[in-house]
């Protein structure tokens, strides 16, 4: 590290040790957590979360839907808190995720469904905040002290812990496994370097693309070009983006897709090279390429798991990217660390 080394590359490379330390401290929450929804046998399941956190419910939805088979949708933190209007959630397993745990609308959305007899976790880098004292079950994701307005280590602790909750409830030792082994693959994601994909950004609009769990991971980064680099990027499942999107591209426009190891990664790579055929720069992190830029990228022990590194090493190239255009990636104009919305 040099004196210059900014907080968001610091807390990128402090992502590795804190997955650590929640794999050694979290597992007794996250176990009986696991055992009460469990009990419960929920139908389907809740998420309530803003910005970062919402991209990582939407990951868990995915880890939900294709582990558990149940269902699981985001709820606007509004329904309470501006419409007041009370759900009907017995019987669902709530997740709410917010690295302070103290946006009031999130607070009282949890609080609803913790009255309707749902079982409401919180997922928090705050174990004392207001949203952990209203919920069932109160998972801390053990991040550490993140400084950076950016959210990069709270996000990939909040999926760690979502996801492992969910392999818990299922008893996919593969899973587990697989969430065990993270660290060692999350360093040498910090390692990789996109600075060709860094170099191909101009500045223009640019798309992330993704598909199944993978889309969310592209939400995260859409999201980061803009609160980070004052680009304006633009999420789309590679299902979507042929449909209608695709007519704003033209010579030189980037690209860049998020693909794991699993049964979306043969679609998502044609996609890919049929937007390099239209004069797109692509680059994705697959090896099934024929046209578009194949980005470095670290494959796990789950197809599952292969989200998390991917943006990993996405936040490395990020923050190059802004300190790129001269901007200061710790303190994105207009932004504050803690947002708190009614």
């Amino acid at each position: 590290m040099t004196p210059d080394t900014t907080l968001m590359r610091r807390e990128i490379d402090e992502i590795p040790d804190a997955v650590e330390r929640l794999l050694s401290q979290g597992g007794d929450d996250i176990r009986n957590a696991a055992e009460a929804a469990r009990q419960m046998d929920p139908k389907f399941l809740l998420s309530v979360a803003r910005g970062s956190s919402d991209h990582a419910c939407t990951y868990l939805k995915y880890a939900s839907e294709l582990v558990l088979r149940r269902p699981m949708a985001s709820v606007g933190p509004s329904v309470k808190s501006i419409y007041d209007v009370d759900l009907i959630a017995e019987g669902a397993l709530c997740l709410s995720v917010s690295q302070s745990g103290m946006s009031p609308d999130i607070v009282r959305m949890t609080k609803a469904v913790t009255a309707s007899k749902g079982l409401s976790v919180a997922i928090t880098n705050n174990p004392d905040s207001d949203l952990a004292k209203v919920s069932s079950a109160t998972l801390p994701i053990h991040a550490g002290p993140e400084l950076s307005v950016a959210a990069t280590k709270t996000f990939v602790t909040s999926l760690v812990v979502g996801l492992w909750l969910i392999a818990e409830i299922k008893q996919d030792a593969d899973l587990i496994s697989a969430i065990q082994a993270l660290p060692a693959h999350l360093a040498a994601a910090t390692a990789c370097d996109w600075s060709d994909a860094a170099a191909a950004l101009d500045g223009r609009s640019l798309f992330t693309l993704g598909r199944g769990p993978s889309w969310a991971i592209a939400n995260e980064a859409a999201l980061k070009f803009k609160e980070t680099c004052l680009i304006h990027a633009e999420s789309y499942s590679s299902a979507e983006v042929l449909h209608g999107p695709v007519s704003i591209v033209d010579q030189g426009f980037p690209v860049i897709g998020f693909v794991a190891g699993d049964a979306a990664e043969s679609s998502l790579a044609e996609v890919a090279d049929a937007l390099s055929d239209k004069g797109a720069t692509v680059f994705a992190t697959t090896p099934k390429l024929d046209k578009a830029i194949t980005l470095p990228h670290i494959r796990t022990d789950h197809w599952l798991t292969d989200p998390i590194t991917a943006i990993v090493s996405f936040y490395g190239m990020v923050e190059q990217v802004a300190r790129n255009r001269g901007i200061d990636p710790d303190t994105p104009r207009h932004l504050k660390k803690v947002t708190e919305t009614v």
